[in-house]
């Protein structure tokens, strides 16, 4: 299975330029069954990465553009009135879909947001009672854009607290962008990618990262790292017991794609900004990703 996720990698790697950083914490979020958060300005190639994932793990893609007038039921799907049969009628909305991109989620209304909330946690929603389940893998990739405010509505902490990483792409160095606009040409588009995993495969790769293992000091630094977010004097809320689950799942993917086993304390320093600073509350004007790394410089390593 190791070589289905090289080849993974390198697939994505065809269409998205010198973002193999990027790549992989995408990779860690799906392969510990979270969903990503991609905080970055337009063209970027967000939207670009989350197309080649669905088309190489041969999975359905959806995208919702958020605005304010976007309904709840836009998302989730709703049930209409099917006069040839005299009874309603489901019409499922784009979340039943392996990969969905919510772009731009902070200009949708927190009604519309909160939709998300259940699907993301419980990989099904309920609509008049009655619950579906969305298919499996299902991977939510959303983005914000961190330089507008006007007419955006900030993701709420229950909202934040369901991505198990955030991360940006940021602009390509001057040689890659060099790269990719002489391969322009020749470079395939995500549709002429040609599929390397199923579905069911993902779904295997998440059941062996949940194998790999864990010493006991290296889950007591995630501990650590966690609790310290909640008693850090300018954090007015630290990371979540949910964030702690998340942390622990994605540090044991990482190392599942670094092709080990078992997972070192460098794994756990790697991911904590990632997977922490979206969590926090800082108090003061201060930045959550500067207290992360504060505490890393004082938290002791085992």
């Amino acid at each position: 299975m190791g070589d289905r996720v090289h080849q993974l990698i390198e697939n994505l790697g065809k269409t998205v330029v010198g973002k193999e950083d990027a790549i992989r914490l995408v990779l860690v979020a799906l392969f510990s069954g979270g969903h990503a958060l991609l905080e970055d300005v337009p063209g970027v190639g967000k939207t670009l990465l989350a197309k080649s994932l669905a088309r190489c793990i041969d999975g359905t893609f959806q995208r919702v553009q958020c605005t304010p007038d976007l309904l709840p039921a836009d998302i989730t799907g709703t049930n209409i009135w099917n006069p040839s049969s005299g009874e309603f009628q489901f019409m499922p909305g784009p979340i039943f879909a392996h990969v969905l991109l919510a772009d731009e989620i902070n200009r949708a209304t927190p009604r519309t947001q909160s939709a998300l909330l259940e699907v993301m946690e419980e990989h099904q929603m309920t609509l008049d009672g009655v619950s579906r389940p969305v298919p499996t893998p299902f991977f939510v990739i959303a983005t914000q854009n961190p330089v507008e405010y006007q007419g955006t509505f900030p993701l709420p902490e229950a909202q934040m607290d369901r991505f198990a990483l955030s991360f940006t792409l940021g602009y390509p160095s001057e040689s890659e962008e060099s790269q990719m606009l002489e391969r322009l040409v020749t470079a395939p588009r995500s549709q002429d990618l040609q599929p390397c995993i199923t579905p069911e495969e993902v779904a295997t790769i998440q059941a062996q990262c949940a194998q790999v293992r864990i010493e006991a000091s290296v889950k007591q630094y995630i501990l650590s790292l966690v609790r310290a977010t909640r008693e850090h004097p300018d954090v007015t809320l630290g990371a979540s017991p949910r964030g702690s689950v998340a942390f622990y799942r994605a540090v044991q993917a990482f190392a599942f794609l670094s092709d080990r086993d078992y997972a070192t304390p460098a794994d756990v320093k790697h991911l904590a900004p990632y997977v922490l600073a979206h969590r926090l509350i800082p108090a003061g004007g201060h930045q959550a990703t500067a207290i992360i790394a504060a505490l890393l410089d004082t938290t002791v390593v085992p």
